[in-house]
C-alpha cells in the first residue's frame, strides 16, 4: 500500500491486521492496548506519515474542545469599542481556557430565537456555553438545561434553577458605594442602576438602599434612575436626575461607563465634581484609573471572575458539579469621591 493511499485509520487496520477500534485505542496510547501493538501500530502510522483527523475524532467523541462565548445581540455590546469591561472578563476566560487546552469561539447569539443552541451544541462544535448577556432569560436557562448542555453565567443566578453561576459579591458593592458617600457627608445620593429586570442590578440596589437606611434615611424614587451599563444611557440617565433631582450632591452609578458619562453631564450643566457633586463607578475597568478625573468606584477584579467562568464550567463538563461562586469586591477612592 502506498503512502498515498494510507489516510485513515482503517487503511492502518488493514495494514497491522487488527480493528479499526484497535487503531484508534493505539493511536491515543489507550492501556487497554497491549505496549507491544501500539508499538507496531504507531511506528506504522509515523512510516506513512499519517496523523489523526482531530475534528472528525473529536466529533466521534461529542469533543471539540471548544467552548462557545455567548454574547447577546441586544442592549450593549460586550465587545463594542466602549465596552471594556466585556474585554477584561474575555482576556480572564482566555487564560483560564487556555491553561486547560480548550480553545475559544464567540457566538453573537439571538435572544428572540434559541435555535443556536442545537447548531452549536448537537453538531458537537463545542462542548459548553459562558453566557455573558447583561441578564440571563428563563427560556435560555430552560432550553440549556433541557438540552443537557453545559453552561456557565456571569451575574446572579435566576431561582428556581441549578446551573453554574460566577458573580460579583453586588449586594456589598452597592452598600460599599452608598455608606463611602454618607461618610462623606453627602445627603442626597442618586442612583444610576442597569437595566432594572436584572438581578445583579437588584442586589446593587438593595445594598445601596439598606445604607440609606442604616443612616436613618429613606430612598426617593426622584434619586433612581435606570440605563443599560452604556456610557449613552449615562448621559440620558444624568440628565433626568439633574432634571428631577436638582439638588442631588451624590450619585452612584452601576457601571464605571455610566459614572464617567455622569461626570461629563455634571460638568456641562455648570457644577464641579466631586465639590457639588460626588461620583462613584463600578467595575474599576482601566478608563476608571484613566479618566481625567480619576473614578472612584467598586473593583471587580474581572480578570478573575473571567478565570473563574472559564475553570468551573470545564470542571462542571468533567464531573457535573455545579457551582455558584461569588467573588469579592472593594471600594477604590479616587479623586471623583
Amino acid at each position: 500500500m502506498s503512502e498515498k493511499r494510507v489516510q485513515t485509520i482503517k487503511d492502518i487496520a488493514r495494514l497491522a491486521n487488527v480493528s479499526k477500534s484497535t487503531v484508534s485505542r493505539a493511536l491515543n496510547n489507550s492501556p487497554l492496548i497491549s505496549q507491544d501493538t501500539r508499538d507496531r501500530i504507531q511506528a506504522i502510522a509515523q512510516e506513512h506519515n499519517f496523523r489523526v483527523n482531530a475534528p472528525a475524532r473529536n466529533l466521534s467523541l461529542r469533543q471539540s474542545h471548544t467552548i462557545a462565548l455567548v454574547t447577546p445581540d441586544c442592549g450593549p455590546d460586550f465587545f463594542a469599542a466602549e465596552s471594556l469591561f466585556g474585554y477584561e472578563i474575555l482576556g480572564g476566560i482566555g487564560s483560564g481556557l487556555r491553561t486547560l487546552g480548550y480553545d475559544l469561539l464567540i457566538v453573537h447569539a439571538s435572544s428572540r430565537d434559541n435555535s443556536w443552541v442545537n447548531s452549536y451544541f448537537d453538531s458537537a462544535r463545542v462542548d459548553g456555553f459562558i453566557l455573558l448577556s447583561s441578564h440571563t432569560s428563563q427560556s435560555l436557562v430552560k432550553k440549556l438545561l433541557a438540552q443537557n448542555a453545559p453552561f456557565i453565567a456571569w451575574g446572579v443566578p435566576l431561582p428556581n434553577f441549578r446551573y453554574c453561576t460566577v458573580t460579583g459579591d453586588n449586594i456589598t458593592g452597592g452598600t460599599l458605594a452608598a455608606q463611602h458617600l454618607i461618610q462623606m457627608g453627602r445627603q442626597q445620593i442618586a442612583f444610576i442602576g442597569g437595566p432594572p429586570d436584572d438581578l445583579t442590578v437588584q442586589h446593587r440596589y438593595a445594598g445601596y438602599a439598606s445604607a440609606l437606611q442604616a443612616a436613618g434615611r429613606s430612598v426617593e424614587l426622584q434619586n433612581v434612575v435606570y440605563g443599560d451599563y452604556s456610557h449613552a444611557s449615562g448621559i440620558v440617565a444624568m440628565q433626568r436626575l439633574l432634571e428631577q433631582a436638582p439638588t442631588l450632591d451624590a450619585v452612584f452609578a452601576n457601571s464605571d461607563l455610566m459614572a464617567v458619562a455622569a461626570i461629563k453631564v455634571i460638568k456641562a450643566s455648570g457644577k464641579q465634581v466631586p465639590e457639588d457633586i460626588a461620583v462613584v463607578g463600578y467595575d474599576d475597568v482601566s478608563i476608571a484609573m484613566y479618566n481625567s478625573l480619576p473614578l472612584t468606584t467598586i473593583r471587580q477584579n474581572i480578570s478573575l471572575a473571567g478565570w473563574l467562568l472559564a475553570q468551573n464550567l470545564i470542571q462542571h463538563i468533567q464531573t457535573g458539579v455545579v457551582t455558584n461562586v461569588t467573588t469579592p469586591v472593594e471600594l477604590v477612592i479616587r479623586e471623583s469621591a
